[in-house]
């Protein structure tokens, strides 16, 4: 019966802050064997390429592939854009694309069921060592369950995802830093949209301030911008 520990090493130990936990399977000869998923931090994955030769897996949707990945990665995504038609499914895109596609620019996507079948296309060997990675670390720890029911033995997760590695510790490529790629939609904007907001309403309110008449006429001229009355009417009450 397969099982699942978890084991937090000595803090006096080599590997002190890493995390290892593993799933023990019966085999066909009677032999238990346990598949390991070691969880590192950025400097700690960056040896495990370095020096012991694993290969990174990036298991992020195309849009932050796309927007910054590390140099010689491999790339296949856990989750795919989901593009069915279907009623359910369209309502539940137009709503997560109004929302958190545009606050965001988090595609809405399924499960891709191909995952397990590509990696193994890409490395056939149940030996491979893998760094599987992603932005926040919950999908490549959901991955490499999946890699070490498929029988992989040697893999590891940076643990709280590509975010938390260090500027530097990997050659990347792409319009953003790794841990930024996660970053789109309107969030990443809103500091600039607030910043030119603000400066416009400061000068609204010094022009209507200084030019009471002359706001006053162009207030009469776009009776939409109600709010620039509202600041009017309370200077000419001063």
């Amino acid at each position: 019966m397969a099982g699942l520990a978890c084991h937090y090493p000595s803090p006096f130990s080599y590997t002190r802050n890493v995390k290892k936990c593993w799933s023990s399977k019966q085999s066909n000869s009677g032999f238990t064997t346990k598949a390991e998923v070691n969880f590192v931090n950025s400097e700690e994955a960056k040896k495990l390429v370095a020096v012991e030769g694993y290969t990174i897996l990036d298991v992020r949707d195309s849009a932050q592939f796309s927007r910054a990945h590390i140099k010689n990665c491999y790339h296949v995504p856990l989750f795919i854009e989901n593009k069915d038609n279907d009623l359910g499914t369209t309502i539940k895109r137009t709503v997560h694309n109004n929302f958190a596609g545009v606050l965001y620019g988090l595609p809405f996507t399924k499960l891709n069921e191909d995952f397990v079948g590509t990696v193994k296309s890409q490395f056939p060997s149940d030996e491979s060592k893998l760094l599987v990675v992603c932005q926040e670390g919950l999908r490549s720890t959901a991955a490499a369950r999946k890699l070490e029911e498929a029988g992989y033995r040697t893999i590891a997760c940076i643990t709280s995802g590509l975010q938390a590695v260090t500027p530097g510790t990997f050659d990347s490529i792409g319009s953003a830093e790794l841990q930024n790629a996660g970053k789109a939609g309107l969030v990443t904007v809103q500091g600039k949209i607030s910043a030119v907001l603000g400066t416009v309403l400061i000068c609204a309110y010094l022009f209507i301030t200084f030019f009471p008449d002359q706001a006053e006429k162009l207030f009469q001229l776009a009776p939409a911008g109600f709010w620039i009355a509202s600041v009017w009417g309370v200077n000419r009450t001063k």
